[in-house]
């Protein structure tokens, strides 16, 4: 694999099954509050993160092109299919037979190009034009971070 593509191996989601769980909105990055008050209400990652479950995916991300994004190496990307991709969004893009997950930057496409953009500075953009096997398969809506590894 190219040192500017990060690798993302996708997995496909079962969203059958329902996941509830405790949620607690009341998290304060500052001082401490009782978080007793809000474990009535419930989040279920199927029904309230995944709004096209049929187009969902998760992909498993490898490399730190885009670390300065938030989003680094084993973080898991959520993946929806069915959007349609704007400038400016996270994407997993696959170009000549390899994924990779960058900031889709279609400033140049009247000049016959396009990039797909690192989130880090040791990384350069990738450009696509006509000669480039290419498609965004899918734009990142969530990603999820193991802080215990």
């Amino acid at each position: 694999m190219s040192g500017d593509l990060s690798d993302i191996r996708i997995i496909r989601g079962d969203f059958e099954e329902r996941l509830n769980l405790f949620l607690a909105p009341g998290i304060k990055a500052g001082f401490p509050s009782p978080a007793d008050d809000y474990l009535n209400e419930r989040l279920d990652f199927n029904r309230d993160l995944i709004r096209n479950p049929e187009s969902t995916f998760y992909g498993r991300v490898k490399g730190d092109s885009m670390i300065e994004a938030g989003i680094c190496d084993g973080d898991i990307a959520v993946i929806d299919r069915s959007l349609e991709p704007r400038d400016g969004d996270v994407i997993v893009g696959y170009v000549n037979d390899e994924f990779t997950i960058k900031y889709l930057d279609l400033r140049h496409r009247d000049e016959g190009y396009i990039e797909l953009r690192p989130a880090n500075d040791n990384f350069k953009p990738i450009r696509i034009d006509a000669n480039d096997d290419f498609e965004v398969w899918g734009v990142v809506v969530w990603t999820i971070r193991n802080w215990r590894r």
